[in-house]
């Protein structure tokens, strides 16, 4: 496979600017400074939806408004988001504020926070004040974990060049930074182990597979690391770190947060649908009304509870447990969310340039996370032996 994008899907960029907040002073909260840019944010998801696009002017107005520096310790500069316990609630607002405005920058941005996270708390100081000044820089980290069904998974050589492919990768062509886990070719049963990549912009994707319904601007496709050197400093903890729990498991929080505000948006588009045509006074209408209310507010709850128990240092016992019910509960309230806005507005919610047919269709593909019955069946386990009680034991 060629190491350039495949013609057909080379990465493109919106053709907007860069969105700027407004003016604030010397440190402005990175929440104050993100609601700045969320009209411009929401604005630019409607001309981005478009196979291959990336939101590169949204990606860069996180960057000023400080969220791409905000997943550090403030040790380093940033604000502890997902990686001190006083970051738990901030990040959780942010990421479902980020997915509400655009589901596809909302996945970017939560693989960015996981990277960060995984460096911080797996790397050396060295690393970790590297990976603060390649974030304060502006570059965009993504963590690549799956591997091309049907082919070797990514190993390192004897040599030490790394062999293979990940696939389902976000951001692939535009995120410099990539964490990835590999195997020795030697050991394929071996623990994975993370290596933190750097990758020039628009090398080695190839965006052509990703034909799915929804997310079409994040960037989504394969990315060839065939023939790269690895050295020492690449190495990020060690063999089997990323997969170590509670945290692997417990960290399904921040995508459902990000689920949880793109439910919210298409809340928001029903009700304005109910009010432009003066149908919210239906008695069968307001019924869906409130029920998707319910809905979006119980996943709100669900993402911000299991937000603190992951966060919290060290996390508690049942911080993966909770995780895991709690995706389901954000998963199940979402569809609820999606059939009921669907079936108020009728067959114009599937109809372009209608907005609710875009989040629809970016909420129904980001809803498909890994593994979902194997989650609900952890925690079932876990509940069976040690009941809940969460805040009691």
């Amino acid at each position: 496979m060629p190491h350039g994008p495949a013609s057909r899907a080379a990465p493109r960029t919106a053709a907007i600017s860069v969105i700027r907040p407004a003016a604030f002073g010397a440190a402005p909260d990175p929440l104050d400074a993100l609601r700045a840019v969320l009209p411009g944010i929401a604005e630019a998801a409607t001309t981005e939806d478009r196979d291959g696009a990336f939101p590169a002017g949204s990606v860069a107005a996180l960057g000023e408004a400080g969220l791409l520096r905000a997943p550090l310790r403030r040790a380093l500069g940033g604000r502890g988001w997902g990686i001190e316990p006083c970051g738990a609630a901030p990040l959780a607002r942010a990421l479902r504020l980020v997915g509400r405005a655009s589901l596809p920058l909302g996945r970017l941005y939560e693989g960015h926070v996981n990277a960060l996270r995984l460096v911080q708390r797996h790397g050396t100081a060295a690393q970790a004040e590297a990976a603060a000044g390649d974030a304060m820089a502006g570059m965009l980290f993504a963590v690549w974990n799956t591997d091309a069904p049907g082919e070797p998974p990514l190993a390192i050589d004897p040599a030490g060049r790394l062999a293979g492919r990940k696939v389902l990768c976000s951001g692939a062509g535009f995120a410099t930074r990539a964490l990835v886990t590999a195997r020795p070719a030697a050991m394929p049963e071996a623990p994975p182990r993370m290596l933190l990549v750097p990758l020039p912009v628009g090398e080695r994707a190839d965006l052509a597979g990703w034909t799915a319904q929804g997310m079409r601007a994040s960037a989504t496709g394969a990315v060839d690391f065939t023939g790269l050197a690895t050295s020492h400093d690449m190495a990020i903890g060690a063999p089997g770190h990323y997969l170590a729990q509670p945290d692997f498991s417990a960290g399904a929080w921040r995508f459902a947060a990000v689920q949880c505000g793109g439910a919210e948006a298409v809340l928001e588009a029903l009700l304005g649908h109910l009010r432009r045509t003066g149908r919210g006074g239906d008695p069968h209408q307001a019924a869906r009304l409130g029920q998707a209310a319910i809905a979006a507010e119980t996943a709100r709850l669900w993402v911000e509870s299991a937000a603190l128990r992951a966060e919290a240092a060290p996390a508690t016992d049942d911080a993966a447990t909770y995780a895991n019910l709690a995706r389901t509960a954000v998963e199940r309230a979402a569809l609820d969310v999606l059939e009921l806005a669907q079936r108020s507005v009728g067959l114009t919610a599937f109809l372009r340039p209608n907005p609710l047919e875009r989040l629809c269709r970016d909420l129904a593909t980001y809803l498909r996370q890994p593994a979902p019955d194997r989650a609900l069946g952890a925690a079932a386990a876990d509940i069976l032996v040690n009941g809940t009680e969460w805040d009691v034991r």
